[in-house]
């Protein structure tokens, strides 16, 4: 897989209700290794959007697809093995922390999960618990913190290796400075990857190569920061109000 992905006017409604689309007539191609950052308002299409890609929807008019291909047109199954994916809402599974962060490669190593873990920030904090990796995650994850859930996703994403990277609002439980180290680590993971960042923190997604203002399900402006800043109204806003008084916001 190379990692291209392209939306041709693509419309989503849940259960068929065509009077109130979710998404509308979204084009995008996206190159293999672009990073692309996704920002707007609660309810904008943020999360349906790359939810389409894996098939976790279905378009209800269009297509999508990897290398030129219908994503329908691949299995289920075969589709998952080229993504990694960190949502916000994180699931844990029974089973210790290494399993966790192990569950899409079983045979990872013990030095590769551990790597996985520190590119994750996640590594100090599971060497603090008794067992550490062999630290039992409770059901839902109830003896871990939301951030340390969130990190823990992010080093089971990253173990795999994936083709293409989805972050879906993954470091909003996790605080400005353990998010900029996250952010330092993806860096350099995300080189080569075709990588979809949703994110709340507008500081987060400044360094990608486009960026998507998504705006009552429909794209209402693509480019760089530096082009959005000048031609969007709605980047605009959103990065004054969280960057623009010298960054007191953020």
């Amino acid at each position: 897989l190379r990692g291209e992905v392209e939306f041709e006017n693509v419309t989503f409604q849940y259960n068929g209700n065509e009077a109130d689309p979710v998404l509308r007539g979204i084009n995008l191609k996206v190159q293999p290794g672009e990073t692309i950052a996704i920002l707007g308002s609660t309810g904008s299409g943020k999360s349906t959007l790359v939810n389409l890609i894996p098939r976790f929807y279905e378009a209800s008019q269009g297509r999508v697809l990897i290398d030129g291909k219908d994503v329908r047109d691949f299995t289920h199954e075969s589709l998952l093995t080229h993504f990694g994916i960190a949502l916000q809402e994180t699931v844990l599974f029974s089973g210790t922390i290494r399993d966790n962060i192990r569950y899409g490669k079983p045979q990872a190593s013990d030095e590769d999960v551990i790597a996985a873990a520190k590119a994750a920030q996640a590594h100090e904090f599971i060497e603090s618990l008794p067992n550490g990796y062999d630290t039992p995650v409770e059901q839902r994850g109830a003896n871990l913190s939301g951030g340390q859930k969130q990190r823990i996703a992010i080093a089971r994403a990253l173990l795999v290796k994936p083709r293409i990277l989805i972050l879906d609002d993954s470091t909003s439980a996790v605080d400005v400075d353990t998010e900029a180290h996250i952010q330092d680590a993806l860096q350099d993971l995300m080189r080569g990857r075709t990588s979809f960042v949703i994110a709340q923190r507008i500081s987060t997604v400044l360094s990608a190569d486009r960026i998507i203002v998504m705006d009552n399900g429909q794209i209402a402006a693509i480019g760089s920061h530096s082009e959005l800043i000048q031609s969007s109204p709605i980047y605009r806003e959103i990065y004054d109000s969280q960057l623009g008084n010298g960054g007191k916001n953020s």
